[in-house]
């Protein structure tokens, strides 16, 4: 097939490698270079990177609601779009500019988890899996019919960032699969009873609040590592929690237990041991090694 290809992020990368191997990929579009660092250099995404090293034209238009940017899309003639993570929403003069249509590659088990943020909602909420859905791509968010799924269980050792790996490499394969075999596969209408929506992280809400359940901040934990990090303050410094362990302690909401050996924190039920913790300007390190360095005031209440 001929195809054109819409990703952005490192999620998108394993996608455009294996349709490039399997396809002739025309043309990637991806989000336009941004600033980064402190000299503010334009960085390019994942995909434009891939897309380059490999001699394949990449475009980075602001929008697709454009009259000549459309005209330009269409005039690439491909047989199908080929959409993960992109990051631009699609008129419909995209979605429709070629024979075959768009297929977008869904980080969830649809129709559960439409939406920006699949992949950290569903550990968040306590899913016991998560999946790789290829839907068609319509003017509606996330709703289009599904061609196929795959579901990825979520155990309790998943992180974001290990659930992020795992369905990367999932949507390739399966996004193979579906290519492979187009024209037999019938896709299956969304139930929108079941419908549920992964809003966009922010960073206000990775902060830990203790007056919620262990269970709960430890799910958030596991579900924002690596971003945006879960975090609570102390003395006006951030640490960052990258790993933690539901126990069996009690004391006021916030409170700091057992500082001299190891890092215990009440919440409204039971406790938060922490694990893997990273202090400002530094490295990710276990708290026995910070512990070895810094000290937290044992009974102290975090706010």
């Amino acid at each position: 097939m001929k195809i054109v290809f819409m990703g952005t992020p490192d999620f998108a990368v394993p996608v455009l490698k294996r349709l490039m191997t399997e396809h002739e990929v025309v043309c990637v579009y991806t989000r336009a270079p941004k600033p980064a660092g402190r000299g503010k250099m334009l960085l390019k995404s994942p995909v434009h990177e891939l897309a380059e090293q490999n001699g394949i034209e990449v475009r980075t238009p602001k929008t697709l609601r454009d009259a000549n940017e459309q005209a330009a899309f269409k005039a690439l003639n491909a047989d199908i779009s080929v959409v993960a993570a992109y990051g631009l929403i699609l008129p419909r003069e995209i979605i429709e500019a070629f024979e075959l249509g768009c297929i977008n590659v869904h980080a969830s088990l649809l129709p559960r988890w439409r939406g920006a943020a699949p992949i950290e909602r569903a550990i968040e909420a306590g899913d016991t899996q998560s999946g790789i859905s290829i839907m068609q791509v319509v003017e509606a968010l996330d709703a289009g019919a599904v061609y196929k799924k795959v579901i990825v269980p979520i155990t309790s050792a998943t992180t974001g960032g290990i659930l992020h790996d795992q369905l990367a490499t999932a949507g390739a394969d399966i996004l193979s699969e579906v290519l492979a075999h187009f024209n037999e596969i019938k896709p299956t209408a969304q139930d929108e009873s079941l419908v549920t929506y992964a809003t966009k992280l922010s960073k206000e809400e990775a902060r830990l609040n203790f007056n919620q359940p262990a269970e709960v901040l430890e799910r958030k934990i596991r579900a924002f590592n690596p971003f945006p990090a879960a975090y609570f303050e102390y003395n006006g410094e951030r640490f960052k929690v990258l790993s933690a362990e539901v126990v069996k302690e009690q004391g006021k909401i916030g409170q700091i237990l057992k500082a001299d050996k190891e890092l215990v924190i009440c919440c409204a039920q039971e406790a938060l041991r922490i694990l893997e913790i990273q202090r400002q300007g530094k490295k990710p390190m276990p708290v026995a090694e910070l512990l070895r360095g810094f000290r937290f005031e044992d009974g102290a209440v975090l706010k």
